[in-house]
C-alpha cells in the first residue's frame, strides 16, 4: 500500500474509522475515499456495487459495523446480525468483483468462545460456545472471517481479518443506552462529579477482566499490516487456517479496577455501588498477541494515558454528549 494508493475507508465516522482516517493522513496517504451513511448505505447491495464500479478502490479498510454494549445487543439482536452480515457481504463480494488488491476486515474479540483458555489465541476460533449476550453480533463477525478465508482459498484474494480487543478513544460512543463500558464510565463519572451525586451505580460484580486498546494504536497496527511487503503479508494468509490476527496490548484488569481508575482520572469523589443482579458478561477476554508482536508492532499508549486523552476528548465535545439522552445509572460491560 503506497502513499498514493486508492484506499476506501468504510465506516470513517466511527471510533475505529475516524482513528484510521487520522492515522492514514498523518502517515502521508493522500487518496482516501470516504462516504457517509447518507451517501452510501452499505447494506444496499446495488448501491455498493455502483460505488465500487465508479471508484474502483485498490485497498479497503472495512471498519463499518453496527456495534454496542450488552444492553444494545440484548434489545436489538436481529439488527446486529442482519446489518453486519449485509455490510460484510456487500463490501467483500464487490471487492472481489472489481479486483481489490487487499482488504482488512475489522472484527471483534467476542468471536471467541466464552470459556476459552486465556490468553486467547487465534486458533481458539469456533472451539466452544459464544457469550450469549452478544451472540448475534459475534456470529456475524465470524461469518465475515469465514468469507475472507473462503474468497482467499477459492479466488486467490488477499483479505485479512483483524480482531481488536476492547477499544476506546477520541470519537467514542458515550450514549448510555448502547455504549461500551469505558466510555460509559467516563460519562457517568463526569456527570456525577458535575452534579455532586453521592454515588454511581455500576453493573455486575466488577470481577470480569478486560483488555483495552487505544483506538489510534489499533489504527497504527492496521496500517502497519496493510503496508507490509507482499511476501510478509501473504504469509498471514495460509490456506489451512483462517486469515486472522489479534490486535491488543496483552494486558488486562478487572472491571472494578477500571472503574476506580476512571474515577480517579475524572476526579469523582463519590461512592461506587455495584448492582450484582445485573450480568457480568464474559469472565475474561485477554488476547494472545504474539503473532502481531513478532511482526514488529507494539502499542504506544498505556491505559492511564489513553483514558486521560479520551476524557479530554469527551470534555471537548461535552455539549454534544450531554442531553442527548436522559441520565442513567447504568455502566455497561462489553
Amino acid at each position: 500500500m503506497q502513499s498514493d494508493s486508492k484506499i476506501y475507508l468504510a465506516g470513517h465516522r466511527g471510533l475505529v474509522g475516524s482513528a484510521l482516517k487520522r492515522c492514514l493522513s498523518e502517515k502521508g496517504f493522500t487518496n482516501i475515499i470516504t462516504c457517509t451513511h447518507g451517501e452510501l448505505d452499505l447494506t444496499d447491495f446495488a448501491r455498493v456495487g455502483d460505488f465500487f464500479d465508479k471508484e474502483k478502490p485498490e485497498y479497503i479498510f472495512l471498519a463499518a459495523a453496527k456495534v454496542g454494549g450488552i444492553l444494545a445487543n440484548r434489545n436489538y439482536p436481529a439488527d446486529f446480525i442482519q446489518q453486519n452480515i449485509a455490510i460484510q457481504y456487500n463490501v467483500i463480494w464487490h471487492s472481489w468483483r472489481v479486483g481489490v488488491k487487499r482488504l482488512l476486515f475489522l472484527g471483534s474479540s467476542c468471536i471467541y468462545p466464552r470459556e476459552c483458555p486465556q490468553p486467547i489465541k487465534e486458533e481458539y476460533l469456533l472451539t466452544g460456545s459464544l457469550e450469549p449476550t452478544n451472540r448475534p453480533y459475534a456470529v456475524a463477525k465470524i461469518a465475515g472471517i469465514e468469507m475472507c478465508w473462503a474468497y482467499n482459498r477459492q479466488y486467490g484474494t488477499r483479505y485479512l481479518a483483524v480482531m481488536p480487543t476492547n477499544l476506546y478513544g477520541p470519537g467514542d460512543n458515550y450514549n448510555l443506552q448502547n455504549s461500551h463500558v469505558l466510555p460509559a464510565l467516563i460519562r457517568k463519572m463526569h456527570e456525577a462529579k458535575v452534579s455532586g451525586d453521592a454515588k454511581v451505580e455500576a453493573w455486575g460484580t466488577g470481577s470480569p477482566r478486560r483488555e483495552f486498546l487505544f483506538s489510534e494504536d489499533l489504527a497504527d497496527a492496521c496500517i502497519f499490516l496493510m503496508s507490509m511487503s507482499g511476501n510478509r503479508f501473504d504469509k498471514l494468509l495460509t490456506p489451512s487456517i483462517p486469515p486472522l490476527i489479534n490486535i491488543g496490548c496483552g494486558q488486562d484488569l478487572t472491571i472494578r479496577e477500571l472503574v476506580f481508575l476512571v474515577k480517579d482520572i475524572v476526579g469523582y469523589s463519590g461512592e461506587v455501588q455495584w448492582d450484582v443482579s445485573k450480568p457480568d458478561g464474559t469472565p475474561r477476554k485477554l488476547l494472545e498477541v504474539s503473532r502481531l508482536s513478532n511482526l514488529g508492532w507494539l502499542p504506544k499508549i498505556d491505559l492511564s494515558e489513553g483514558i486521560r486523552l479520551a476524557y479530554k476528548d469527551f470534555l471537548a465535545h461535552e455539549k454534544f454528549y450531554s442531553g442527548n439522552l436522559p441520565a442513567s445509572n447504568i455502566c455497561l460491560i462489553s
